[in-house]
């Protein structure tokens, strides 16, 4: 008798396969988030971009010598106008370029995610049904539309 074959191995199962179809679209949902957590982030910023704006405009015309406060760090601190007015101006700089690099960044994740979704031939519910329906309207196709009030 032969001996039986210990290595339970038939050609083929030894090769690598590709990701799951559960695995791609967890790297695509993946993507998806960290482009919208980026676009958020760029939001608040500039929302903070455009306070540190009016604080600007509010105290460039004020005493040098006068008091105001400032929060730092969760701590509010005495100082002269003086002293905080060249902070402001750092800090609405610094946060000006900050949200260049997320811009670029999101522009980046966007490329990724674009690759990502052709190379793995992803299609996002509803789009396909508005890439049918911009299909039917070159080929001049004679179905009309109903157009519904929620009146």
């Amino acid at each position: 008798m032969a001996a039986p074959n210990k290595d339970n191995s038939q050609p083929g199962k030894g090769k690598a396969m590709g990701p799951s179809n559960e695995q791609i679209v967890a790297g695509f949902n993946q993507l998806r988030q960290e482009q919208r957590a980026t676009a958020s982030k760029i939001s608040e910023l500039e929302m903070e971009f455009n306070e540190h704006g009016l604080v600007i405009d509010a105290l460039k015309d004020v005493d040098p010598e006068r008091r105001c406060f400032r929060m730092i760090g969760g701590v509010l601190v005495e100082r002269q106008i003086k002293d905080v007015l060249p902070a402001v101006f750092n800090n609405k700089k610094q946060l000006s370029e900050l949200v260049e690099r997320l811009k670029v960044q999101i522009v980046t994740k966007g490329k990724e995610l674009n690759d990502y979704r052709e190379k793995y031939n992803i299609r996002v519910r509803g789009e396909q049904a508005t890439e049918d329906r911009d299909a039917e309207e070159t080929v001049g196709s004679s179905t009309q539309s109903v157009l519904v009030s929620n009146n």
